[in-house]
């Protein structure tokens, strides 16, 4: 199922393999996926849940600008302890903070038109009356924007025909100013830079190494997927921003993505979704990392992102995007049998237990059923500061192998 080269987490590219269930683990009768089921309907206890949960998330996307900020006068207030020598030597960074809050415009502009498009939709009129200090106003940053006009005024978006199906939440609350705390200030950060992997030009070599190998991998099991009557149905679990559950689905399979988190399902909703053209929007992904730049213009580039129009690449009607714990969306017995293969891409090491992960997956394949793994065993719970109480079940490869063998799996392939 996994080849050594991606347990030890070395420089290499990753690799992927392929691994067949057996029959001894098959479980349902039906080798035909119910469209109902893959589009999966949440239960009551899910949707009080998602109404907890989306406050703080939606807090978190609409305090960017004043997290931003604070880091900028930081800055500020380090720059003017310098002596008038040290700062004769670096006379440009007033300047460069002045580029850095033209910067955080252009990201909270992007993020406020992500949230407006969120349905049902936001009143966001109070956040947009209270502007970033010292930076650029609206009107100068809109005429600065040669290619496109994107105004906060006008900025819900609404197709009648969407590209993919999500399974939304519901919200009921004000947004106020409540404080945010720093570990989700550095979730709405961390989701602009993997905008780029998934989303953006500069992405495409990534992108090739790690989706073009599933790919091609999935087009070569499946290769009269065209002319069957029902396509073969693919499960992404981990799908992030859902660049490669939509490339899968370009492929003529009945698409999902699986995501837990909502920072993620909100920016990946608002892109497949709601962008117009290639290259709608410019973001700046890199400007909240100082360490180890080339440059101020290395640091400050504008990435212009999608790099392809999401409805204009060719979906199958059947692709959706479903948010949930991966374990506990799919251990359901409705999901048993269900799916003709299962794609992991840097995912299986993002469990508490992965053992946990692996018998679900065998559950859920068809007889027959294919899991293509890529990625390495670089645990996510394991030597967290602060979650000593956490589960972390950390296995050797050899160890993983052996789980995997008891569940039914065969070594197909591996590379």
């Amino acid at each position: 199922m996994i080849s050594s080269s991606e347990m030890m987490a070395t420089e290499k590219a990753p690799e992927f393999v392929t691994a067949m269930a057996t029959e001894t683990e098959r479980i349902g009768n039906s080798r035909e996926v119910d469209e109902e089921k893959i589009s999966r309907k949440k239960n009551p206890e899910e949707e009080a849940l998602e109404a907890k949960c989306l406050p703080g998330i939606i807090s978190a996307y609409l305090n960017y600008p004043k997290a931003a900020e604070e880091n900028l006068k930081k800055c500020e207030r380090s720059y003017q302890k310098l002596s008038p020598a040290h700062k004769a030597l670096v006379t440009h960074f007033p300047m460069k903070l002045q580029r850095l809050r033209r910067c955080i415009l252009m990201n909270s502009h992007f993020i406020y038109n992500m949230l407006q498009a969120f349905e049902p939709p936001i009143d966001l009129s109070k956040h947009m009356r209270e502007p970033i200090t010292g930076a650029l106003s609206m009107e100068e940053l809109q005429r600065e924007e040669h290619h496109h006009d994107h105004s906060l005024k006008n900025a819900e978006i609404r197709l009648n025909n969407k590209t993919c199906e999500f399974d939304g939440g519901h919200l009921n609350h004000d947004h106020g100013s409540a404080h945010v705390p720093l570990v989700d200030v550095n979730k709405v950060r961390w989701v602009i830079r993997n905008i780029v992997r998934d989303w953006g030009a500069e992405g495409q070599r990534e992108r090739d190494e790690c989706y073009k190998p599933i790919l091609e991998e999935l087009d070569s099991l499946f290769p009269d997927r065209h002319k069957e009557s029902t396509r073969p149905a693919c499960l992404v679990p981990g799908a992030g921003l859902g660049r490669l559950a939509l490339e899968i689905s370009c492929l003529g399979f009945r698409s999902q993505g699986n995501e837990v988190s909502y920072y993620m399902m909100l920016c990946s909703s608002f892109i497949l979704n709601y962008t117009q053209l290639p290259g709608e929007w410019t973001i700046y992904p890199w400007i909240h990392t100082n360490c180890n730049s080339l440059s101020d213009d290395d640091q400050l580039r504008p990435i212009s992102i999608p790099d392809i129009h999401p409805a204009s690449a060719g979906v199958t009607e059947s692709f959706s995007m479903c948010r949930g714990d991966f374990v506990e969306v799919f251990n359901e017995s409705s999901q048993a049998g269900m799916w003709d293969a299962v794609v992991t891409c840097f995912f299986i090491d993002t469990a508490h237990n992965i053992i946990e992960y692996i018998e679900t997956i065998s559950k859920i394949l068809k007889d027959g059923g294919v899991l293509i793994n890529l990625g390495p065993l670089l645990y996510h719970f394991a030597d967290e500061q602060g979650l000593e109480n956490e589960m972390s079940i950390e296995l050797s490869l050899e160890d993983v192998k052996r789980v995997a063998s008891h569940y039914g799996f065969e070594m197909e392939k591996k590379q």
